[in-house]
């Protein structure tokens, strides 16, 4: 009996022995792996500092692209304010001149044909004026960027 005693106890031991082996191999095993990961925790950090580096210098570009786009914007409008008065102003002298050949054409019927070629002519002038006009305010807004002409 004492014999089965022995046997159980050297049993326990050897099981006991192969459970520390496959612990310490597991262990092992483990602490390669958390080194590994380790080093690519490290590697990573640098990479987000590259990052947010480079996040940080996009931002601060950004901000100043957007102040420069507005204002080149408070510009532009400067720009299409004076157009717009252009139109005005030839709208207005549009309706001037109808009124002027509306009278002309009531008082002198036998001379429609000559005075619609002269409308004709104005209406040509004030457009090549309006067109003038625009580009003029076009080159205007683009010598406002630059006062350098190299």
């Amino acid at each position: 009996m004492e014999i089965v005693l022995y046997i159980a106890a050297l049993v326990a031991a050897i099981g006991f022995l192969v459970l520390c082996v496959s612990l310490a191999m597991t262990l092992t095993s483990l602490k390669k792996t958390l080194n590994e990961v380790s080093g690519t925790m490290s590697g990573l950090e640098g990479q987000l500092q590259g990052v947010t580096r480079e996040t940080t210098e996009l931002l601060h570009k950004t901000n100043d692209l957007a102040s420069d786009i507005q204002s080149k914007s408070e510009k532009l409008n400067s720009v299409v304010d004076a157009v717009k008065n252009v139109g005005e102003s030839v709208n207005g002298l549009n309706t001037s001149v109808r009124r002027i050949t509306s009278s002309v054409a009531s008082e002198v019927e036998k001379n429609e044909e000559k005075i619609s070629q002269v409308i004709q002519w104005s209406n040509v002038v004030l457009e090549i004026r309006n067109k003038w006009n625009e580009r003029k305010a076009i080159e205007e807004g683009r010598s406002g960027y630059s006062n350098y002409k190299g």
